[in-house]
Formats: structure tokens, C-alpha cells, sequence
């Protein structure tokens, strides 16, 4: 048997110990205080991040659920709530000890049939997870604090799967609360991590109130990403939901709110005069634009009306739209982000030459006829809105009945899952977005997974082809060999079309310079942030 355990970390949480670090850390949290006010780019209403992969309930889950595994800033996988684990010598059995002494917010102990009865229920909705879960001969309980996953073929994503860093991730849930079924959203916020959700204090539209947990006891080792010891160092954190970018940037600028997640570009320079705002770029890898379309129902059923979006974009066009200062967006046609290991230009001709005869032939060749479509637009996410703006004006270019449908984000993650035909609630497009976390291979990107109705991501392509390439990408152990399969996945993704990428960029963060420790990453968290004055 090859045994593995936590090695360094182990080593360094025994020097830690010895020195009494741990015990100064304990005290600093004891001592903490102050109350963390943060402008989130969008209202919490859906709080199951297992049901949605929205970011802002992803953000809500990292407050307060745990993973037993966590990212580092090299993508490693580093343990968090597990404290050691072995996998056989034929590696297809890992065993998982959890670390003692994690509790529930309720007080009640985490159980290893916590754990799995977690795992199963993510491996449900999440694109990497179903390719764990197909790949799992069986998840056992061996104790309280001890289970086993057995793998029917050696499989070197494992761990990476179980820390996966972004949407959706493997977050860990009472049993009773991960045996909802994964496409029911859970009715408790019961988790183990660094912050407790207050329930009652809880206002759809305006407030969000999180405090620190008490009882938990953050790992030794520097955050880093999601890894590492998440260390609570004020008493409350509020999230305050203020749509208005103008009042916003007021309240960050009268001190009134300590942390504004995604300003607009345009208020950006007024911020920059002001010497108690930072203004940053902490997502080192940037972010990607979707336009998706609605696959199960005319037009977009059609490949071919799909691909009509490909030649109806102009990447600069809609970024300048939603960004506007070029130093923070570039154009790209790699579905698995310019910069990133499998990046490639294969096959993204069509959506980097801009031709609307082309694009208004293929809607025709898909049987198009004037039929209404139904765009959703989030008016309350400035990028999103303006990006649904420039796809109608463009939509109507190519001769398409295009029917812009306002809400709020919200509300459009609550619709999107919706299967109806547009005419009975349903709908045909929506613009989202995805940073360089969640779409930067091809297991991690869950826009491109093709598993039809009963395992794609909202819009529900449908391609067994696409679904060979990316369990051959991940079988595949040579870096070369992956990238060779990543071309020629993305030379299908442009006859499929899964989703039109309308362009890549970095956003900002403003914060008062009175905060520090902010942790730079693809993902906003609020522990290891001090607040001075």
C-alpha cells in the first residue's frame, strides 16, 4: 500500500505547535472584532451551491461550508478537513481520515457519512464530479471519522476533483442535508466552515449577515487560494447589496462599506484618486464571456443557428461595451482561455471574422422564419446587461425576432433552469460569465459538457462526441497528449457550439485601504482580512 499523508504540512503544523503559534492564533481570533462590510456583485437569493453554479452562492458557500480538499496558488490540491489519507498500490482505493474535532454549526460532530452522502450529491451536478462519480466503484463509511472511494480504473483527477476551486464546488453538508435531491435546493445553511449564515438577519434584495464560528479551528499552514488556514479576524462580515454603481462607489468612498467585489471600469479613475481606495486585480487568470444558447428548443436546437452566433460576434465590440479600457480585456477564440495550458486558435475562425451574410445564410439554412426569441437580461450585473444589449442590437443585424426579457440575476439563475419552451416561460439566450477557474481545461469547463438533459449545464448540449473527447483528456497522464486532445475537442466545440466565448478580461476589486490581508485569488474570501481603524 502507498501511503500518502499531509508531509510538509504535517511537518510544519508540528513546528507551529511547537512554538505555540497555533495558540497565538487562537487568541488573535478570540480577540477579533469588527464588522466586514462587502458590495457583492449580485443579490443572494438561491443558497444551494450545489443546485447553481452562481457565483455568488459559490462566495456564500465559502463562508460557511468547508471542502476536504482545497486549491493551492499552484492548483495543487491541499488536504483541509481531511488530516490524512493513503491510496492502494493498485491506486484504486483512497482512504480519507478527517481531521479531529470538526463540528457542524449546530454543535453536532462531522461524520465520515456526512462526507459521503456530500460527494454523491455534487457528483450529481458538477461536470467534474460526474466524471468522478462514473469512474466510482463504491464510497463507504469505515468509521465516524473515516470512509473509502474505490475507483473501478486508476483515475489521477481524484483529488483535484475533491478541490475543485470554483463552481460547483465539492462543498461538505450534514447527511441529512446532502440526501436533498441534487436538483432541489437544500432548505438548511447548516455547514462547518469559518462563518455561520444568520438566517433571521438574511434580506433578498439588500443583506446578507455571516459571523465568525467560534468553534472553528483554522489548519496551521498560510492561506494560499482556497487552501490553507482560514483564520476569522473580525466578528461579522455583511454583504450589502447597492445595484446603483454610482451609490456605491459613494458608500466605498465615505467609508460607509469596506469592499466593493467588481466595480464598474467606468468609475474606476475616480476611485484611483482616492487615497484611502485600493483598486487591484486579485483573479490572476481572468475571466471568459458566454452567450448561451438554449439547445432543446428552435432556434437554437439547429447546429447551425448555433454557429450563426459565432459569425454574428465581434469580441471588441462587447468588450468595449462591458469593460471598455482595453488594458483590462484582450480578444481570444480558446474555449479553454487564452494563457492557459490548453490554449488554442484551432477551429475560431468563424467567431474572429465577423460576417453577418454568413451568419444570416446559416439561420436560414436552420430553418428560421421570424419566430420570436427570447433574450434574458440581468439588469442589475452592468456586464451582463451590456453584453444582452449588444447581442440584441446584433441579433436584429442578422434578421432574428429578438425579444429582451429584463430581470434581475437572480431571478434569470432561478429561470435558467427552466426547460419549458420560451413561449411558456422558458428561454432561448442569456449572457454569463466564467473565470479562468472554471473553464481552463476540459473536465473543469462545464459550459462545453455535452450530457444532454440528464447532465449538462443549463442550456443541456447534447453530444456523446464531446463527451469521449473529455473522458480521453482525462485518462490521459502526459501533458502533450492532453493538449493534443484539448485541439481536437475544440475543433468539435466550434460545429457544436455549447456556448459563443464574446471575450476575455480581468475585474478590478476596490477595498479602503484600511483593510489588509486580502487574499489574492480566482475566488473573493473574506477570512485572513484585518480591519484597521
Amino acid at each position: 500500500m502507498t501511503i500518502i499523508t499531509t508531509g510538509l504540512y504535517c511537518r510544519v503544523r508540528a513546528l507551529l505547535l511547537s512554538v505555540g503559534l497555533l495558540v497565538l492564533w487562537s487568541a488573535h481570533a478570540l480577540g477579533a472584532g469588527g464588522t466586514l462590510t462587502i458590495i457583492p456583485h449580485a443579490d443572494l437569493k438561491n443558497t444551494d451551491p450545489i443546485w447553481t453554479t452562481a457565483y455568488i452562492t459559490r462566495n456564500h458557500g465559502y463562508m460557511i461550508y468547508d471542502t476536504l480538499f482545497s486549491l493551492d496558488d499552484k492548483f495543487q490540491p491541499q488536504p483541509q478537513m481531511v488530516d490524512t489519507w493513503n491510496v492502494s498500490a493498485d491506486s484504486l482505493k483512497y482512504t480519507f481520515t478527517l481531521r479531529s474535532g470538526l463540528k457542524w454549526h449546530d454543535g453536532a460532530p462531522v461524520r465520515a457519512a456526512d462526507c459521503v452522502a456530500s460527494i454523491k450529491r455534487w457528483g450529481k451536478r458538477d461536470g467534474m464530479g460526474q466524471k468522478l462519480t462514473d469512474l466510482t466503484a463504491s464510497l463507504d463509511v469505515v468509521d465516524d471519522r473515516t470512509f473509502t472511494l474505490t475507483l473501478k480504473e486508476p483515475y489521477g483527477l481524484v483529488l483535484q476533483s475533491l478541490g475543485k476551486l470554483s463552481s460547483n464546488v465539492p462543498f461538505m453538508m450534514p447527511e441529512r442535508v446532502a440526501q436533498t435531491d441534487a436538483f432541489t435546493q437544500i432548505k438548511e445553511n447548516i455547514g462547518s466552515g469559518p462563518f455561520k449564515f444568520v438566517q433571521d438577519a438574511w434580506v433578498p434584495g439588500s443583506k446578507v449577515v455571516y459571523v465568525r464560528n467560534p468553534d472553528y479551528v483554522p489548519r496551521a499552514e498560510p492561506p494560499s487560494y482556497a487552501a490553507g488556514g482560514k483564520k476569522v479576524l473580525v466578528e461579522r462580515v455583511e454583504w450589502r447589496y447597492i445595484p446603483d454603481p454610482s451609490t456605491a462607489q459613494a458608500a466605498l468612498a465615505a467609508g460607509e462599506v469596506d469592499y466593493y467585489e467588481t466595480p464598474p471600469v467606468d468609475l474606476l479613475p475616480l476611485m484611483e484618486k482616492n487615497a484611502d481606495i485600493t483598486v487591484a486585480i486579485i483573479d490572476p487568470l481572468g475571466t471568459q464571456g458566454w452567450i448561451r444558447p438554449n439547445h432543446l428548443h428552435p432556434p437554437f436546437n439547429h447546429p447551425k443557428a448555433r454557429q450563426a452566433l459565432l459569425w454574428m460576434v465581434k469580441q471588441e465590440d462587447y468588450l468595449r461595451a462591458v469593460i471598455g479600457d482595453p488594458k483590462f480585456w484582450r480578444t481570444c477564440g480558446a474555449y479553454f482561455m487564452c494563457g492557459a495550458p490548453f490554449e488554442t486558435d484551432v477551429g475560431s475562425e468563424p467567431l474572429m471574422k465577423q460576417d453577418f451574410t454568413k451568419a444570416q445564410q446559416l439561420m436560414k439554412e436552420a430553418g428560421y422564419n421570424g419566430e420570436p426569441v427570447v433574450l434574458m437580461d440581468p439588469t442589475d450585473i452592468p456586464i451582463l446587461h451590456n453584453a444582452s444589449l449588444v447581442t440584441a442590437q446584433l441579433l436584429k443585424k442578422i434578421g432574428v425576432n429578438v425579444q429582451v426579457q429584463a430581470m434581475d440575476w437572480s431571478t434569470l439563475t432561478s429561470r435558467r433552469a427552466e426547460k419549458k419552451p420560451p413561449a411558456e416561460g422558458g428561454w432561448n439566450l442569456f449572457h454569463t460569465y466564467a473565470t479562468g477557474a472554471d473553464v481552463s481545461t476540459p473536465i473543469i469547463n462545464n459550459g462545453i459538457i455535452g450530457g444532454c438533459e440528464e447532465k449538462a449545464w443549463f442550456g443541456w448540449p447534447c453530444s456523446a462526441e464531446i463527451e469521449k473527447l473529455r473522458d480521453t483528456w482525462a485518462r490521459a497522464t502526459d501533458l502533450a497528449k492532453q493538449k493534443e486532445i484539448a485541439v481536437e475537442l475544440q475543433r468539435l466545440l466550434y460545429e457544436v457550439v455549447p456556448y459563443v466565448n464574446f471575450g476575455q478580461w480581468s475585474f478590478p476589486t476596490a477595498y479602503r485601504k484600511s483593510l489588509k490581508g486580502v487574499i489574492v485569488s480566482p475566488v473573493p474570501f473574506f477570512w485572513n482580512i484585518t480591519k484597521e481603524g
